[in-house]
């Protein structure tokens, strides 16, 4: 882990930490800034009041939430307003499949994190997490403006 892109950025993810858990939230790990570096954090027992569970944290952060089981997760996972990227972790193609079909994300990583990604494979989210993807064809199809152009030559 290397330090956020500002000390400003890593103040903030600080402050979103410090109010969780003012709010009741658990702290297992992390939570310490030096400078423009933040701790890998890992918190659980979140408040839905808290801005951690409302907003894209953009930091090292990662929050728990005990589920019973997938359908459940699911709706957790679409509750909220953003769906940049997901992992799931099983041996089930059954569940797999189920969590590609219903979770409103823009891509869903099947035993493997969900910031696993190689270039040429379009990136991007849904929702509060953006619009369209980026990726080097769709990189070149959002910088292209097509123009049409007609001739019509005379006799």
């Amino acid at each position: 882990m290397g330090p956020m892109i500002t000390e400003k950025e890593a103040i903030r993810v600080e402050n979103w930490v410090n109010e969780a858990l003012e709010q009741g939230a658990t702290l297992l790990c992390g939570g310490k800034r030096e400078g423009a570096f933040y701790m890998p954090t890992v918190l659980t027992d979140l408040p839905a009041s808290c801005t951690l569970a409302k907003e894209e944290v953009f930091g090292p952060v990662v929050t728990l939430y005990p589920v019973r089981d997938l359908s459940e997760a699911i709706r957790e996972s679409n509750s909220v307003n953003y769906g940049l990227q997901a992992g799931i972790f099983t041996r089930d193609l059954e569940k797999a499949f189920e969590a590609i079909r219903r979770m409103d994300v823009g891509g869903i990583m099947v035993n493997d994190s969900s910031d696993y990604r190689i270039d040429g494979m379009p990136f991007g989210g849904v929702k509060g997490s953006g619009l369209g993807r980026e990726g080097i064809k769709f990189a070149l199809q959002e910088m292209t403006e097509p123009k049409v152009v007609c001739f019509k030559f005379s006799k």
